[in-house]
């Protein structure tokens, strides 16, 4: 292959972009990325084991088998220009020190939201918040349900204006996508402002 085809092969390569998907523990990251993925996504998750027992919080989902415990991992291409990939985050506290490494080169976040357990999205809302990552809270409905308004849900996490929260359900891939475009939007919009 000549130099010259090398040249136009480089400058034709899709631009890439790094979104975190985080969230505390049994929120749907590992759902809403592999519902949303065009490719088989890579997942980290491990069966729960007794070793867990006390350490990990099931209370509201003792449903729960499995857990990531590095990441998951997944792509999907806007156009020939644009490609996502996502990167799940482990919700367990004892898994966050990996979130710093995780953020590296990160241009956006969507922090999911359990209705049913608020508290567990405080820490990933405050780590983005910190490191001034600009991100979109994404309300998981878990069987379907959505029983508050995005307005009660931004007032009991005290979110600025400037957050978005949309409804969603992980296990759909078209809800899914509608939260990534809305994060994909802000940054388009923050970087036009800039």
């Amino acid at each position: 292959m000549a130099g010259s085809d090398l040249a136009t092969d480089a400058s034709s390569a899709p631009d890439t972009v790094k979104i975190l998907i985080a969230g505390g523990f049994g929120v749907g990251k590992t759902t809403l990325v592999g519902s949303v993925s065009e490719i088989v996504p890579l997942r980290t998750e491990e069966p729960l084991t007794m070793a867990g027992l006390g350490v990990d919080d099931l209370d509201g989902i003792e449903e729960k088998r499995a857990t990531t415990v590095a990441l998951d991992f997944g792509r999907i291409t806007i156009s020939r220009e644009l490609v996502l990939y996502l990167f799940g985050t482990p919700g367990q506290q004892r898994f966050w020190f990996m979130w710093n490494d995780l953020a590296l080169g990160a241009l956006g976040a969507v922090v999911l939201v359990d209705v049913r357990r608020p508290e567990c999205s405080f820490a990933a809302i405050d780590f983005f918040e910190r490191r001034g990552i600009p991100f979109v809270v994404g309300v998981n409905g878990f069987h379907g349900e959505h029983p508050y308004p995005p307005g009660d849900i931004r007032e009991a996490l005290a979110l600025p204006e400037h957050v978005r929260v949309l409804l969603c359900d992980a296990r759909d891939r078209e809800s899914c996508r509608d939260v990534l475009i809305a994060l994909i939007d802000q940054l388009i919009a923050s970087a036009v402002q800039a």
